[in-house]
């Protein structure tokens, strides 16, 4: 028995989700005695693979091909079962990012796996007993659900889990298997950023918009307040659908599902569709004029008064203690 985690990249680089998740298998591992392999799939330097050690991973397989240079789901899938049969993992981690919500079901039906989606923290482990508690209903719950199948695929949700070094290197290998050309029948062929910013999904702070904001041409007080911050910038479902913010930027029940540090909204009132996408959240400010807005209900600190005299100087005092820091 061994445990896999699917070491995640973007243009050859891991991110911080990618960490928490090796950490996190690594806590699983040390539970059962047992070791902690990742897998890579994509260009990633050596030392940037080996550097998985730190985190926990003992081994490392590489797989590099011309044809997985970019994300293929079917096909990173079928590579990333293979390798949890070569190995003998029958529990097999990766980040509940974007990519990891479409591959851990993929990988579970190959491997006939019982799989946990959105997990917020380890598994309980009781004798035979392997329980996990996720995120339900658009995170606006927790169930813990039981997988009593021998094959385990678990999904974390990003900044679930604390980033842990163990220190170490990890022995780098290179893994190939043999391709069905029918996993290639959809490929993807160019991934276009519309910007270089924090991403929503992988964003420790959340700065985000409603139409409290009156308009696009106030957005500035929030990209202002979210690059001090060095934040992700969102907004309300209304805001997306009046054009003023791009949909990519639209959170909620419909929009994308965060699960920052800190989210911060302002001029938002918090339909409950709204809510839903940001409960997961560590820490929820909430500043709109009206003091009877949702979102006071739910948030940690709620701050009543005028977006437009409050945000300027919230920026302003961000702006005093990173001088003086």
């Amino acid at each position: 028995m061994s445990i896999l985690i699917y070491a995640e990249n973007t243009d050859g680089k891991f991110k911080k989700s990618t960490y928490e998740a090796v950490s996190y298998a690594k806590a699983i591992a040390g539970r059962n005695n047992t070791n902690l392999i990742a897998i890579s799939i994509g260009d990633v330097a050596n030392d940037e693979l080996a550097a998985l050690g730190k985190y926990g991973a003992e081994k490392v397989l590489n797989v590099s091909n011309d044809k997985l240079k970019s994300f293929v789901n079917q096909a990173y899938a079928f590579v990333i079962a293979e390798a949890a049969k070569a190995e003998g993992a029958n529990i097999m981690v990766l980040s509940n990012s974007f990519s990891g919500r479409g591959l851990a079901p993929r990988i579970a039906v190959k491997l006939q796996a019982g799989v946990a989606d959105g997990a917020v923290s380890l598994p309980e482990q009781n004798g035979d007993k392997f329980t996990v508690k996720k995120t339900a209903f658009s995170g606006k719950a927790y169930a813990v659900v039981e997988l009593t199948s021998a094959n385990k695929v678990i999904s974390l949700t990003p900044n679930s889990y604390k980033v842990v070094e163990t220190g170490g290197t990890a022995v780098v290998e290179e893994f190939t298997v043999d391709f069905k050309e029918s996993d290639f029948k959809q490929m993807l062929n160019e991934i276009v950023k519309s910007t270089d910013k924090v991403s929503l999904p992988d964003a420790e702070i959340v700065v985000s918009g409603g139409r409290g904001l009156k308009g696009p041409e106030n957005w500035g007080l929030i990209e202002e307040l979210a690059e001090l911050l060095g934040a992700a910038t969102a907004c309300s479902k209304p805001v997306s659908d009046a054009g003023w913010r791009p949909h990519s930027e639209h959170v909620g029940q419909t929009g994308i599902a965060v699960s920052p540090n800190l989210y911060i909204a302002i001029g938002i009132s918090g339909a409950i569709q709204h809510l839903a996408g940001i409960s997961a959240s560590k820490v929820i400010v909430a500043i709109n004029k009206d003091a009877e807005a949702p979102f006071f209900k739910v948030a940690d600190y709620g701050i009543v008064g005028d977006a437009f005299e409050i945000v300027p100087k919230l920026i302003e005092a961000v702006k005093q203690y990173k001088a003086s820091a």
